[in-house]
């Protein structure tokens, strides 16, 4: 008899040191959960000695985010692991982000790729949205858009709003999977949804496009809206841009005027531009040269050619900036390397006709001319056809040549 009245003891004491390390975990949970870590780690540390995986892996992001402790990443690295080694998803999740950034441990995208796999195989969103990532990248695995496609599709499943995301442009673009516009909409809404500002975006284009969708300027903005309010500087753009001329919402240069000064503000070149252009004529604005051509600059500056064509036209005029030739020919040669607007090229032309700003050239001019003309700038014909009048035949010959291998240099360094 005494050995079942022993093993019956012994199941007793199992189950009561069980209970109890169920109940102290939960205390160390809520502690660490209300942000008393040193209370948390407390009751933590303990346990996790003992090998319980829930303490270790909450151990590890106390070391890893220095939470009721020194932050010490190798430590951090240590509990991740011995609760990696017993299925914890989330410090499997964690140390593959270790391993991926270099912290705790030596680089090792294939390491990182490893431990992710193992979370991404139990269900884990995180870790099959980064698995996916890798699958694109190539880092750590061998690119592979089709399995980028199949763990983008299970974290999407799961509600994961950055794979739902992706897995829409992935339909958009048709990259690893057949191109669809209805499932890219559904993913793109879903992501939507949750308050992803790209996707937000993107929906928003998509229904002022009507990409499988009925097309829909009011839908548009209305999704717009919801990504520039979160400071999307692109869609306070396409607000601005809607604003100024109506569609979709009531036509008010005021209000564009806010979005594009918004965007702007963030760097957006277009905006810079557009927002130039109404000072330049007083939209929404009181008429101001000087900040015209401040925003102009700041467009010009990130390569926008009309910005450019428009600095060039001001400082070969001289009307609201001092007239300058060089300027003039500086932003000209850079707006006709783009040939945006195409008489960008002709105008660049007349200056080397002129020589202003230039020595003269004729040879040079007819070239740029042509490369104008060859736009469909009839001014730029024009003044070739006066220009050859004033030429050689070798002239002509020589800048017919130098017009071809301008378009093999891709209309840069044509001088």
């Amino acid at each position: 008899m005494r050995k079942p009245i022993l093993a019956v003891i012994i199941f007793l004491l199992q189950t009561l040191s069980s209970a109890a390390w169920a109940a102290s975990i939960k205390d160390g949970r809520a502690a660490f959960n209300r942000g008393d870590f040193t209370v948390a780690l407390a009751i933590l540390q303990p346990l996790a000695n003992q090998g319980n995986a829930s303490a270790q892996f909450l151990v590890g992001v106390m070391h890893d985010h220095g939470k009721g402790v020194t932050k010490n990443l190798i430590e951090a690295v240590k509990w991740y692991r011995l609760a990696a080694d017993q299925g914890i998803t989330e410090a499997q999740f964690n140390l593959g982000n270790m391993y991926f950034t270099g912290d705790g441990v030596a680089q090792d995208y294939a390491e990182a790729v490893r431990f992710w796999r193992s979370a991404a195989s139990q269900g884990n969103a995180s870790a099959q949205y980064h698995l996916a990532l890798r699958y694109v990248d190539g880092k750590g695995v061998t690119k592979n858009n089709v399995e980028a496609i199949k763990w983008y599709r299970l974290a999407a499943e799961k509600g994961f709003p950055q794979a739902q995301y992706n897995l829409a442009l992935q339909y958009a673009k048709g990259t690893g999977v057949a191109q669809n516009d209805a499932e890219a909409v559904k993913w793109f809404r879903l992501a939507a949804e949750q308050g992803i500002a790209d996707a937000q975006y993107q929906l928003g284009s998509i229904y002022f496009l009507g990409r499988g969708v009925t097309q829909d300027y009011a839908e548009a903005v209305r999704y717009w809206h919801l990504a520039a309010a979160q400071g999307y500087a692109a869609a306070q753009h396409n607000l601005a841009l809607r604003y100024a001329d109506g569609y979709g919402v009531a036509q008010s240069d005021a209000e564009a005027i806010k979005w594009y000064r918004l965007a702007a503000a963030q760097g957006l070149a277009e905006a810079q531009y557009n927002l130039g252009q109404m000072y330049f004529l007083g939209r929404g604005v009181a008429q101001d040269y000087a900040e015209a051509v401040r925003y102009w600059h700041l467009a010009a500056a990130q390569g926008i050619g009309p910005a450019q064509y428009n600095l060039a036209l001001e400082y070969a005029a001289g009307n609201i900036i001092p007239q300058n030739d060089a300027e003039a020919v500086k932003w000209y040669r850079l707006a006709a390397e783009k040939g945006i607007p195409p008489s960008s090229r002709g105008n660049l032309g007349l200056m080397y006709a002129t020589g202003r700003g230039v020595s003269q050239d004729y040879v040079r001019a007819h070239m740029w001319f042509s490369l104008g003309a060859a736009l469909g700038d009839n001014q730029s014909s024009k003044n070739r056809a006066y220009a050859e009048t004033l030429m050689t035949p070798q002239q002509i010959a020589r800048a017919k040549e130098m017009a071809r291998n301008c378009r093999l240099r891709n209309y840069v360094n044509c001088d």
